[in-house]
């Protein structure tokens, strides 16, 4: 649960934070190599997100599309607003999971999928922070993921 994640977590996230978002457009940059890797890996995500399931995640077709590029720079922005309130808003940021879980049982996602769009996250982390993103740093970002999900799972499995 996130509201059980300590300063030292908080603190290694954050501070990879801050160096992805020195990446000129970071939103649309780590935005389109998560949903290409989130796509590679789960070819019915692409359905979630009102894709032919045969999409190449390479084409021109789905990383020109406007749906597409919003959708990405839309999951980045939760991420920094998420990420932003881990330390003072911890509580309602908790809330706030719990609701987008239920919400994307309307979607369509399912619990299971959450590994998979984790290891997305991890591995666009580590395209983006290189050498930064290993041992501490990456546990603590699983440890954030594993949080910020396990709020949402729990309001999806109660649906």
């Amino acid at each position: 649960m996130v509201n059980e994640m300590n300063y030292a977590t908080i603190s290694h996230v954050m501070e990879d934070w801050e160096s992805v978002k020195r990446t000129k457009d970071y939103e649309k940059v780590a935005g389109t190599k998560l949903f290409r890797r989130l796509f590679d890996k789960c070819p019915q995500a692409k359905l979630l997100f009102g894709f032919p399931i045969d999409i190449d995640v390479d084409s021109p077709e789905l990383l020109q599309s406007k749906r597409f590029v919003a959708q990405a720079i839309y999951f980045w922005n939760m991420i920094d607003t998420s990420l932003n309130m881990l330390g003072p808003d911890i509580e309602l940021l908790t809330e706030i999971m719990t609701e987008l879980g239920a919400k994307h049982v309307v979607y369509g996602v399912k619990p299971d999928m959450f590994p998979i769009m984790g290891e997305a996250l991890f591995w666009t982390l580590s395209e983006m922070l290189g050498d930064k993103f290993k041992d501490e740093n990456e546990k603590a970002w699983k440890e954030t993921y594993d949080a910020l999900s396990a709020d949402m799972i729990r309001a999806m499995v109660k649906k």
